[in-house]
């Protein structure tokens, strides 16, 4: 009677919730890949532009650039763009978020990597971290302040918080 009573697996809410997380980040790294696809050819033009201006446009001198990214470099990147798709981070904190022993564990060479080529704006960031706080807890403009730069809230640079509370809605 009891094996009667109890839902099949598909039916129980944690198994739905971990399959929602599986669709969510498959379709966060369907976009990744394209906004990482557009953004690397720029990158090589421009490294090609200075080795040689003639021939910046030219496919073949890419992907020489592209083939000397170590692997573990290019999956940092990918990670990083990951986290910035999902929620919001600071440079500090996405710099941490890859090399923590609790996080992803890239080396600092990864992460740097990373860090410099991921496609993110901070001050939007910033402005999406305050948006978060405001829904869950309101604050005043000095508290959100504090949050969003303290060492251990956010880590976003003073001009980053301060864009982010003077952009607020209000």
């Amino acid at each position: 009677m009891n094996e009667k009573q109890r839902k099949p697996i598909y039916k129980r809410w944690w198994f739905i919730a971990i399959i929602a997380i599986f669709v969510i980040g498959a379709i966060g790294s369907i976009g990744e890949e394209d906004a990482t696809v557009e953004k690397q050819p720029t990158e090589q033009v421009g490294a090609t532009a200075d080795a040689d201006p003639l021939v910046a446009g030219e496919p073949k001198k890419e992907e020489p650039v592209k083939a000397d990214v170590p692997r573990e470099f290019k999956n940092a990147l990918k990670s990083a763009q990951n986290y910035v798709n999902i929620m919001p981070f600071s440079k500090e904190g996405l710099y941490d978020q890859l090399t923590s022993e609790y996080g992803d564990q890239y080396p600092a060479e990864a992460a740097q990597y990373a860090i410099e080529n991921v496609q993110v704006d901070y001050n939007e960031e910033a402005l999406e971290a305050a948006k978060n706080y405001q829904k869950i807890m309101p604050m005043s403009d000095q508290e959100l302040f504090d949050q969003l730069t303290s060492e251990h809230g956010d880590n976003y640079t003073d001009s980053q918080a301060q864009y982010a509370i003077d952009n607020l809605p209000e």
